[in-house]
């Protein structure tokens, strides 16, 4: 999406994948570098949240946010038609977050109700934004993903207010995961295989994959009902068994997606990579609700490995799309999807080999750090007007759609 030309703000201000694309991997990176030696014991977080509780609730509902944010406003107009929401109104969005993000982690002074209050602002006027462009557009089809972002809004209240009556958002967390894992097979669930679909038929003709259908519906519907039984009920073979069938459902929904045939180009490769994620993370949650593991196993499956991977890989694209880009993974992008995926992966197994816990939570550390702090350093500039490019490649963006 190019500027629209009676546009004279600043070119971050002009496109919501911008600034919060830009802010959330620069947050992302961070809140890593903080929470590590937070995580033992080396530095005092002031926040109104236990350490723990910080950590979940910084990368549940501060990054992901984020990153949601930037996907929808740059989406919506092409659902709708309609302008995107830009200058003064996503400054505003912006400085809301902000202000989030400074509240909870430094604001222990004051009244939980007023960190509550200003962190949860952020998504509700989102999701009322949202809501009244795809209302506006007659945008029906894409009403459900605004109602699921309003879901991930009330899960946050209840996290402030879980975390404030208890003492720690157990069951805050869990909503909060089922919203992005329902996101992540709803929206990765039509873009995967659409992108690859439009990548073979020019690049690499042949088997293609399985257009969105019934299938995916159920998987869909199949996803959400388990991800309730454990969000009520995180234990017990039920659970476990809901869980273990999703899991198997979206494997197989993987497989039909062709992405074996998507190796000479890494830009797709990563989107396949990321949601592999998602049924390791069913699989690993539901040997958790069995008693085999420990929950975090699945937790950072879905939330390293299909939130990190996924959105990372969204970013890089639409980045490249919206600015004029060519539709292909450089070395520094492809370094960036490295680092991310070597998270994941040290991260999972962090939880299954307790004897090199350490060394394997270093190295996540490490990776995701690298991961975002590279996405800021190599986009950044993109993100920002900086380094123009004129729109040479509109006939291959135009087969290849960003969003």
């Amino acid at each position: 999406m190019a500027i629209p030309r009676n546009y004279q703000g600043w070119t971050v201000l002009a496109n919501g994948f911008r600034p919060f694309f830009l802010l959330g991997a620069i947050q992302a990176a961070l809140a890593i570098l903080i929470w590590l030696p937070a995580y033992y014991g080396e530095l005092k977080l002031n926040s109104t949240f236990a350490p723990r509780d910080w950590h979940v609730h910084e990368m549940l509902y501060g990054y992901l946010p984020a990153i949601v944010t930037g996907f929808l406003f740059t989406a919506i107009p092409n659902w709708t038609g309609r302008l995107p929401i830009r200058g003064l109104p996503l400054l505003t969005l912006v400085i809301v977050w902000m202000a989030g993000r400074l509240a909870v982690t430094l604001a222990a002074p004051a009244p939980w109700w007023a960190v509550l209050a200003i962190d949860a602002s952020f998504l509700l006027l989102v999701v009322l934004a949202a809501a009244r462009e795809v209302v506006a557009g007659r945008n029906w089809r894409n009403l459900p993903v605004v109602a699921i972002v309003g879901i991930l809004c009330a899960g946050n209240i209840a996290f402030h207010i879980e975390a404030h009556v208890s003492g720690a958002a157990d069951v805050a967390i869990r909503i909060g995961v089922a919203v992005i894992v329902l996101l992540l097979a709803l929206i990765g669930g039509r873009i995967t295989p659409s992108f690859t679909r439009n990548w073979l038929v020019k690049h690499n003709p042949g088997r293609l994959p399985v257009p969105f259908g019934k299938f995916d519906m159920v998987v869909v519907l199949l996803s959400a009902l388990s991800l309730l039984g454990w969000i009520i009920v995180p234990e017990g073979r039920a659970t476990a068994l809901a869980l273990a069938l999703a899991g198997l459902m979206h494997t197989a929904r993987l497989a039909r997606w062709a992405g074996d045939r998507t190796l000479r180009e890494r830009l797709l490769v990563i989107l396949h990579v990321g949601y592999a994620f998602v049924p390791l993370g069913f699989l690993a949650s539901a040997a958790a609700s069995a008693g085999w593991v420990l929950p975090s196993a699945g937790l950072h499956a879905w939330m390293v490995g299909a939130a990190g991977v996924m959105t990372l890989a969204v970013m890089t694209r639409a980045t490249l799309g919206h600015t004029g880009h060519a539709l292909t993974a450089a070395p520094a992008t492809q370094a960036i999807y490295l680092g991310i995926i070597l998270a994941a992966i040290a991260r999972v197994c962090a939880v299954l080999q307790p004897v090199h816990a350490e060394l394997l939570l270093h190295v996540a550390a490490f990776a995701w750090i690298t991961a975002f702090a590279g996405f800021a350093l190599a986009f950044g500039p993109l993100l920002l007007g900086l380094k123009r490019r004129a729109l040479a490649v509109r006939a291959e963006r135009s087969a290849q759609p960003a969003l």
